[in-house]
């Protein structure tokens, strides 16, 4: 049979024994040479602790049953090198209670390395779970901003300009009833403007390398005009992101830093800085607020979880540390995959 026409399964099926054929190899190997220690430095000195390698190896490779088949062989070679040693007992039933007592102890192991391992399988299914969650949310969010813009602006626009038509033929004929056409044009307008601010604060990096500059520089522009602070952005030129959901997040933890500077810092400047190459990514928020106290910085407060695990989800590293003179910088800042 030629290699291309041999099933999936039957190949993934052969691969795993080989893995676990592998594995039992090499672990019953590690029994064994632990045992010939054993044997060789005698019972006066006590090397049971190095049985727990081979049983944890087969623990987090593997699963439970097979790490107790994996004690009870250990114990079986501690018993051999303990009688091939010349360990003398003056009773019988001591050596088995050794022996018992040797089998609980490598169990000890089993049961704690399972404990760890099923933790940490629990703590990694959460982790994917959540960064699933956002995911989500953020599709939903950008589906949501698109058809805001693309579906409702336009039928405001064009009602807006249905209504401007009107307006102006209602001019030419004198009719006073051009002036309440005129005001719903207005409003109209204003609607159409406010819809795409929605559907941009829902959708707000554009999926190109470009993209996060377009929108930091938007957040300063407009947190300029909405807030009681002078918002500044900077960027290298060019300062490419090769992946939107990085660069989202990116503008996520610069739109919370811009809100907590304005809020909770009573800052007066905000100064955005982006560097970036096709390796290396760096984000950083200066303002010169009222700075911080290291228990708000590692409380729950003023939304910096929110921004910690958003920086955790890309691989990034996040700290927030005061400003010389007074205000707080934060930085973001991670390698990216060209």
């Amino acid at each position: 049979m030629h290699a291309a026409a041999i099933p999936t399964p039957l190949v993934s099926f052969s691969h795993r024994q080989s893995k676990a054929w592998f594995l039992w190899t090499v672990s019953v190997a590690l029994a064994l040479g632990v045992g010939y220690v054993d044997y060789k430095t005698g019972y006066e000195v006590s090397v049971v602790l190095f049985y727990s390698v081979p049983i944890l190896l087969v623990v987090w490779f593997a699963d439970r049953v097979s790490a107790v088949f994996m004690a009870l062989f250990c114990s079986i070679v501690w018993w051999w090198a303990d009688e091939a040693s010349g360990h003398h007992y003056t009773q019988e039933w001591f050596q088995i209670w050794e022996t018992v007592v040797r089998l609980c102890y490598f169990l000890f192991f089993v049961v704690g390395g399972t404990a760890i391992k099923m933790r940490l399988e629990l703590l990694e299914h959460t982790q994917h779970l959540e960064q699933e969650i956002i995911r989500i949310s953020e599709r939903e969010q950008q589906r949501i901003g698109r058809d805001l813009h693309d579906g409702i602006c336009q039928y405001f626009a064009a009602i807006g300009c249905a209504a401007g038509s009107l307006k102006r033929n209602l001019d030419k004929q004198g009719a006073p009833q051009a002036g309440r056409a005129g005001e719903i044009e207005e409003l109209i307008m204003k609607g159409v403007a406010q819809t795409r601010g929605l559907a941009r604060g829902l959708f707000p990096v554009e999926n190109d390398e470009a993209g996060l500059q377009s929108a930091l520089r938007e957040l300063a522009v407009s947190s300029t005009h909405l807030l009681d602070l002078q918002c500044t952005f900077e960027h290298d030129s060019p300062a490419p992101i090769f992946n939107n959901v990085c660069a989202t997040h990116l503008y996520r933890i610069a739109q919370e830093s811009v809100s907590n500077a304005s809020r909770h810092g009573k800052a007066r400047t905000v100064a955005i800085r982006l560097t970036a190459n096709p390796r290396e990514v760096s984000l950083s928020i200066t303002d010169d607020g009222q700075g911080f106290t290291p228990a708000k910085a590692s409380g729950k407060g003023m939304g910096l979880g929110i921004m910690r695990y958003r920086a955790r989800i890309i691989d990034a590293q996040f700290e927030i540390t005061p400003r010389p003179g007074g205000g707080t910088v934060v930085r973001c800042f991670f390698v990216q995959d060209s």
